[in-house]
């Protein structure tokens, strides 16, 4: 399968970009034919966007429950529905959050959730990538930690079954109040022995810090990093109630901060993430969107807007997280965090290529490129999506869309009334 895209823009020019199989081979004036030639022309190419913490099924729960306390949202909303949830759910769940991030130019994402195996189906029929985590709880439990590595490992094996190698496995503990140190610190010793992400929610609440310290007489980061959970393989979810100290011992792991912002202002978690600190230490800081039931869309344009935007309230300095930052965090950063080759269009990377359609009302002028692609576009801007050398939208038509969207709309309604 060969792409040619003719005449698109790119680093201010006007270029020919030519993909084989999977990757970029050809970046400039291209004479060659093409599987799918690609008029670019009032176009711009940028990187296939990258979204570091999703549930991705969750697009099931969209409009359910907003407006309440992260807790109350979680006891009395998200987990009594999340127990009737089935694998037909979490497929179609999947499907439409594909469906949504394809149209709005992601094309990797970092997933936790339930039924990793319709998961990876999910991924694999939607044509994107996926790095996919089996939530883990044991609501503090310190009985049988043998007996949850195993079913670990198992749900790894789950995922590596489907054979899709746009569907990688991870490791998600959910957070420090809803899975033991020892469980933890497990989790921690099977991410090294098998060279696999772990996917974790930390430091969301400042509630979350003092409950643990009560329960525990420890400081909750210190004591991550005893036991042995921090390491450059892990993805940290929120990261938003860290002291200095934290910071040096996040840095000191080569620990990867999800950055949230539209689900962290949703949920009043009552601070940003502290972006400028984390730069001065060398903290490598993605984006996410978090799941439809907290945010509630998928669209990573909207989510670097928002997260520019909070750094420059929280720090009462325009200057702080400028747009081209916003743009390298939900691409290259995210990309390098998820083991993924890509996040630039450069010759050798794999084909995950977004085209920008130049004559939407949101990018007339055009005096800042990237300017405009932070603070003025949005999903729908996205006119091509391409994965792996594979064009998944053009046109902003996907094959199969109109089935997603009924049987997604079908499984929510069931799903609600097994209650």
């Amino acid at each position: 399968m060969s792409v040619l895209i003719r005449g698109v823009r790119l680093d201010g020019k006007n270029v020919d970009i030519y993909c084989e199989d999977d990757r970029i081979t050809e970046i400039g004036s291209v004479s060659v034919e093409a599987d799918h030639v690609i008029d670019g022309s009032d176009k711009a190419a940028i990187p296939g966007l990258v979204n570091t913490h999703t549930h991705a099924a969750m697009t099931l729960f969209r409009s359910h429950g907003n407006d309440l306390p992260l807790m109350t949202w979680l006891s009395e909303k998200i987990w009594p529905i999340e127990a009737h949830l089935n694998a037909d759910d979490i497929y179609w769940g999947t499907r439409l959050a594909c469906l949504e991030m394809i149209k709005t130019g992601t094309t990797a994402f970092n997933d936790m959730y339930y039924h990793v195996g319709a998961t990876a189906r999910a991924v694999d029929d939607s044509g994107i990538r996926g790095v996919i985590s089996a939530v883990f709880f044991n609501m503090l439990d310190t009985g049988d930690i043998d007996a949850a590595i195993k079913g670990m490992t198992d749900q790894v094996n789950e995922i590596r079954s489907v054979g899709c190698d746009r569907a990688v496995p991870a490791l998600g503990p959910h957070a420090p109040y809803t899975v033991s140190d020892e469980a933890l610190g497990a989790i921690g010793d099977l991410s090294e022995k098998e060279d696999l992400l772990v996917h974790f929610h930390l430091a969301e609440t400042e509630k979350e810090i003092n409950d643990y310290k009560e329960r525990t007489g420890e400081y909750l980061v210190p004591r991550m990093e005893e036991i042995g959970l921090l390491s450059p393989r892990m993805i940290a979810a929120h990261s938003v109630w860290v002291s200095p100290e934290d910071l040096d011992i996040m840095a000191r792991n080569g620990v990867t901060a999800s950055h949230c912002p539209i689900s962290n202002m949703k949920l009043s978690v009552g601070r940003a993430l502290p972006y400028p600190e984390m730069m001065a230490r060398g903290i490598p800081v993605t984006l996410g969107t978090d799941g439809c039931a907290s945010n509630n869309d998928l669209d990573m344009f909207e989510t670097m807007k928002f997260a520019a935007l909070l750094q420059k309230h929280a720090t009462n300095d325009p200057t702080a997280l400028p747009a081209h930052e916003a743009l390298l965090m939900a691409t290259r950063a995210g990309a390098a965090a998820l083991s993924i080759d890509t996040g630039e269009i450069v010759v050798g990377r794999k084909a995950d290529i977004v085209l920008i359609d130049l004559k939407r009302p949101e990018m007339v002028p055009g005096h800042d490129l990237v300017s405009n692609i932070v603070y003025s576009a949005n999903g729908s801007c996205v006119n091509t999506t391409i994965c792996d050398g594979q064009v998944l939208m053009m046109d902003r038509i996907v094959e199969g869309e109109a089935e997603v969207l009924q049987k997604a709309a079908e499984a929510a309604n069931d799903l609600f009334c097994r209650e």
